[in-house]
């Protein structure tokens, strides 16, 4: 049955029948469902916010409504229409378009290109330039955007790119606006722009479907908020009537229960702050992307980083790691000034990462387990100094034999593995590397509950042998089992640090959702 918080399905309380509705949505892929028994209405002249965590189901449910995936069963119903959009072209034909995170126009062409390519106004067998620069103006004055609709798009800021986006997606009649995380990589003052222009047009009876997760934003823009969980629809609620920790409750649902022993739990009592500092952050941060953070990572000490999905985990370490380029702050390393501006000069000063997407930024597919093992070590080493072969045997053999690596032998291509398996060739990487400080990014996720374990044991025993380790994870009870100290991350800000047992499942959603400070 079809959770929801506002009056019979199909009919908001005051009558109004809405403008998109989805229901009894089913998408599988390969066995796994993806989506189950989903339902999601959108009405005019409200701003709807799709919310939850990674895998919850919303970048699915998006590509359905927007033909890019057909549903295995379900229906949608535009204006009380059954639709069946084949494309994303067919689903803007019907009136429903999307504007994405990334910004998927043509930067090299003027503005007034990017809102009409593909429907250029003709004249005389050509294309009506005047005319078009003309449509162009009224469509961002509409939106109280006055710029130059002739000069490249490239010129202006990421802001006016979304506004120049939205205005391509009103400018084919679009009925229903989906915006997808379109705040992500914007300013405070950047954001404030957006949302004048969603309020406008909700004012003009627009459905606007803001998919985010940031929760200020959230209570800022929404009129109603849909949760989904594991691709299942959690419910839909006032925006007004719902508290910021029964959202963040909702989106992440219990995770453990009391009185069971799981994964990487660690029985040894462990004196936090007692070890040598061996990495030190200062402000370190990036404009539009994570506040300013001190941090202090000590040998044989886990240190948690804990959130919702972009509370600025990730953006973190990747800025300790020199994958992304801090605009702000130092980074000292045992002491001594370092500053990293890119993951080689991380990996020579003695860190490792293991992240978050193991395929795209893991594990190289097509090479073989020892391969991959051997990978960061001969990074660090240089293409000059190739390893030799007899070496690479033994260093991939000694860490598939300790961290319990299952392959038929270390020349199999990693690929063949499991998700596991693979996972823990990744950690194996690192290790070989004798890191002074190992950071894991979701080092669990996708992967079966004895493989889990297995990872955390050995994160620990790494941890035992005075090796400093920043952990990260959605699953808010594996942080605060495993975390000697934990940062609270909220919408890209830090909100507190704690040590080991100052935080329970309850309390750390309550800081999360900004009800603790």
């Amino acid at each position: 049955m079809n959770k929801t918080a506002t009056g019979a399905a199909g009919q908001a309380a005051d009558g109004v029948a809405p403008t998109l509705e989805l229901n009894g949505i089913y998408k599988a892929f390969g066995g796994v469902k993806a989506l189950s028994d989903v339902a999601l209405r959108l009405y005019p002249g409200e701003v709807h916010t799709l919310m939850g965590q990674n895998g919850a189901g919303k970048s699915t449910l998006i590509k359905v409504l927007t033909g890019v995936y057909a549903p295995d069963s379900g229906e949608i119903r535009l204006d009380g229409r059954v639709v069946q959009p084949s494309s994303t072209h067919d689903a803007q034909n019907l009136g429903i378009s999307t504007v994405y995170q990334e910004v998927n126009l043509c930067p090299n062409l003027s503005v007034a290109e990017n809102i009409f390519i593909g429907r250029y106004p003709r004249k005389y067998g050509g294309i009506d330039w005047k005319a078009m620069q003309q449509q162009a103006q009224r469509l961002l004055g509409d939106l109280q955007i006055h710029i130059d609709v002739t000069a490249a798009l490239a010129r202006y800021p990421l802001a006016i790119q979304q506004m120049v986006a939205i205005s391509r997606a009103l400018s084919v009649s679009a009925k229903v606006l989906i915006l997808d995380e379109p705040t992500s990589s914007l300013d405070e003052a950047e954001v404030r722009l957006l949302f004048d222009v969603l309020r406008k047009l909700r004012g003009q009876g627009m459905a606007i479907l803001f998919v985010t997760h940031f929760l200020e934003q959230t209570y800022e823009i929404s009129d109603r908020i849909t949760v989904l969980r594991n691709g299942v629809l959690e419910g839909e609620y006032q925006a007004s009537a719902l508290s910021r920790f029964e959202l963040v409750n909702k989106m992440v649902g219990t995770q453990s229960q009391p009185g069971k022993e799981t994964a990487g739990e660690d029985k040894e009592a462990r004196a936090p702050g007692s070890g040598e500092i061996v990495l030190q952050a200062r402000g370190l941060g990036r404009k539009g992307i994570l506040a300013p953070l001190d941090l202090d990572f000590r040998a044989g000490e886990v240190f948690g980083l804990c959130g919702l999905l972009g509370s600025g985990r990730t953006e973190a370490a990747r800025l300790l790691f020199g994958a992304d380029k801090a605009d702000s702050g130092s980074i000292r390393m045992k002491g001594e000034p370092g500053r990293f501006n890119s993951p080689r000069d991380a990996i020579a000063a003695g860190i490792g990462f293991c992240s978050e997407d193991r395929k795209a930024e893991g594990a190289i597919l097509e090479l073989s387990v020892r391969e991959n093992i051997i990978l960061a070590l001969q990074a660090r080493a240089g293409l000059l100094r190739v390893i030799p072969r007899k070496r690479q045997q033994a260093i991939a053999s000694d860490y598939v034999k300790w961290l319990g690596i299952k392959t038929p032998d270390i020349d199999t291509p990693i690929s063949s593995l499991s998700g596991g398996n693979q996972q823990k060739a990744l950690l194996a990487r690192w290790l070989a590397t004798d890191p002074a400080m190992l950071i894991l990014d979701e080092p669990t996720r996708g992967i079966d509950v004895r493989a889990k374990q297995e990872i955390m044991d050995h994160v620990i025993a790494l941890c035992r042998k005075g090796m400093a380790i920043l952990f990260i994870s959605s699953e808010i009870p594996e942080v605060l089992r495993c975390s000697d100290r934990m940062l609270v991350l909220r919408d890209r800000e830090p909100c507190g640090e704690y040590l080991r047992g100052e935080l329970d499942d309850e309390s750390v959603l309550q800081v999360i959702a900004g009800e603790c400070e």
